[in-house]
């Protein structure tokens, strides 16, 4: 196997594994995410996620870049296909998440506790329900359907709340959290 073919495999490689494992820690999270009232799920998020995109933003358009790359030094080769398709579905992602996630990311980081939409539960699952591929899509409808179908609500109940079944207790201990400043 030619060096440069190697190198790129590699890169290829490292960069979709550390892009996988971020997508991992999302699914991991999301059954104890759905479960937090409004201006803690909002806190969460303003300052869970601020250097994300700034620490995994450079891998995700390197696995990318390399993995087309990767396309025309496999032609010939056995795994030309499947290189093919990655390079395609690791685009889909990027384009998945500028063309879905970064809109609701930019509101999110404008809303405070008091300026929470009613409608906040739809951003969240916009945010959480966009797949970036179908394989990695099954852990994601499984943490979905093990939220029971009493706290779970339709898409199209989501911006009306006459609509909507009112919430079970919670049975949770409330924590008292600090203010939360930007750094």
């Amino acid at each position: 196997m030619p060096r440069i073919l190697r190198t790129v495999r590699r890169i290829s490689l490292g960069c979709t594994l550390v892009d996988l494992a971020a997508l991992l820690a999302h699914m991991l999270e999301l059954p104890n995410k759905l479960a937090l009232p409004g201006p803690l799920w909002l806190a969460v998020q303003q300052n869970l996620y601020r250097g994300w995109g700034p620490i995994l933003g450079p891998f995700e358009v390197a696995a990318v870049v390399s993995t087309w790359a990767l396309v025309p030094l496999a032609r010939g080769r056995r795994g030309l296909l499947l290189t093919l398709t990655a390079a395609v579905l690791l685009t889909a992602v990027l384009a998945a998440f500028f063309a879905l996630v970064r809109p609701i990311n930019v509101a999110v980081a404008a809303w405070t506790p008091q300026t929470l939409p009613a409608d906040w539960p739809a951003y969240r699952l916009q945010w959480r329900s966009v797949t970036r591929c179908a394989p990695c899509s099954a852990p994601l409808r499984s943490a979905r359907s093990s939220v029971p179908p009493s706290a779970r609500r339709s898409a199209s109940a989501c911006g009306d709340r006459r609509s909507a079944p009112p919430a079970p207790p919670r049975r949770h201990r409330a924590v008292d959290l600090p203010a939360l400043h930007p750094l």
